[in-house]
């Protein structure tokens, strides 16, 4: 799992936002990643940026 989201713009691509990513998990696998209480959180959080992007 990816410790840095980098969000992009679309045409032509620039970084729109860096998000840090910091689990409260031990392991960093996907099945031990997705239980993280803030898990959802950074989840609606990449959506809502990816989302802003494709609304014109």
């Amino acid at each position: 799992m990816a410790d840095r989201i980098i969000v992009l713009t679309s045409r032509p691509g620039t970084v729109k936002k860096v998000i840090e990513v910091h689990l409260t998990v031990d392991e960093k696998t996907p099945f031990h990643a997705r239980s993280a209480p803030e898990f959802k959180d950074y989840f609606n959080l990449i959506w809502k940026e990816l989302s802003q992007n494709e609304i014109k």
